[in-house]
């Protein structure tokens, strides 16, 4: 089941083409707004997916292309970010240590939205295509074995990022939370519809090229060990999402006017798009292309950053 919301924050069910409002059946799911109601339902989904499927079945719906579509997960507790986990298509030779950080719930935008990139003196701006897990039930100290047991379902992610701020080794509090650098969506895909969640090609387009192209097959810790590391940490709960890491050799700079679309196979495509009142401006190319043009080359050590030749904070 694709579950979304739309216009004024109804809760809809995609069908086809058109999506059909169920907010009357999630009605009496105690909740407060869109967030704590897409979490409750989650967490109550045993109950609550037949009746979704009969109002699905007896509804015709409205076209999806008439409807404003919002984030389909506006509340998570937690956003838990893998960092480091690909394995680069082979040209690192071992994973990376396991790691992660905390992303701000209040960085979400959805479908249609925009990233604004704030006037702060980032050497660059990206935005990093990932294929996020969404978690069904309370996990704490999950064996990884069991991990995938716990997963709700999957929904495009984007972990944006203003990278080089000052002070050096303060980083990913101030690059990664800013406001609106969390586009997701355009749904939220239940695990059921997904066979094997680690072979899924992930494409990201900026303006329409192709720039980042790889599969979830190629990450350096897959998703029951992730589970299983995070919920040793903390405790995961119903709606909380996991981002699982990105290929970093297609990220490119994220500029004035850019419109971003992600597609993972069997989630959708988010769109979105990018503003910058300062209209900087990066030149625009990857990291695989500035490793296939560097002199010096290191498995798994790539050139970062792409100068910057406009602009405020320009050198």
């Amino acid at each position: 089941m694709k579950l979304l919301y739309f216009d004024d924050w109804k809760l809809g069910v995609l069908k086809g083409d058109a999506v059909v409002d169920v907010s009357s059946v999630v009605r009496d799911i105690p909740h407060t707004g869109p967030g704590d109601l897409m979490n409750g339902l989650i967490e109550r989904w045993a109950a609550y997916r037949p009746k979704l499927e009969a109002a699905v079945a007896s509804g015709s719906g409205v076209p999806l292309a008439s409807v404003r579509i919002r984030p389909p997960l506006p509340g998570p507790k937690t956003i838990d970010c893998m960092a480091v986990n690909y394995m680069e298509d082979g040209t690192r030779s071992a994973p990376a240590p396991i790691n992660a950080f905390h992303k701000s719930p209040s960085a979400i935008i959805g479908h249609g939205d925009t990233m604004v990139l704030p006037d702060v003196p980032a050497t660059i701006f990206e935005g990093e295509a990932e294929m996020a897990v969404v978690i069904g039930r309370r996990a704490s100290h999950v064996k990884a074995a069991d991990a995938m047991n716990y997963v709700f379902g999957y929904t495009n992610f984007i972990d944006g990022s203003a990278r080089g701020l000052p002070p050096p080794g303060n980083v990913f509090f101030q690059m990664k939370s800013r406001d609106t650098f969390a586009p997701i969506g355009p749904y939220l895909v239940t695990a059921d519809e997904i066979k094997d969640p680690q072979k899924l090609q992930i494409r990201l387009w900026n303006n329409g090229a192709l720039m980042q192209n790889f599969n979830t097959d190629d990450m350096g810790h897959k998703i029951p060990r992730c589970i299983e590391w995070l919920s040793s940490i903390h405790a995961l709960e119903p709606g909380d999402i996991i981002a699982t890491g990105t290929n970093h050799r297609g990220l490119n700079p994220f500029m004035d006017g850019d419109k971003i679309e992600l597609e993972t196979e069997g989630l959708g495509r988010l769109s979105f798009n990018v503003k910058d009142e300062l209209k900087r401006k990066w030149e625009r190319r990857t990291r695989l292309q500035m490793h296939e043009a560097a002199t010096k080359r290191e498995a798994g050590a790539y050139p970062d950053i792409t100068p910057q030749i406009g602009g405020k904070y320009a050198k």
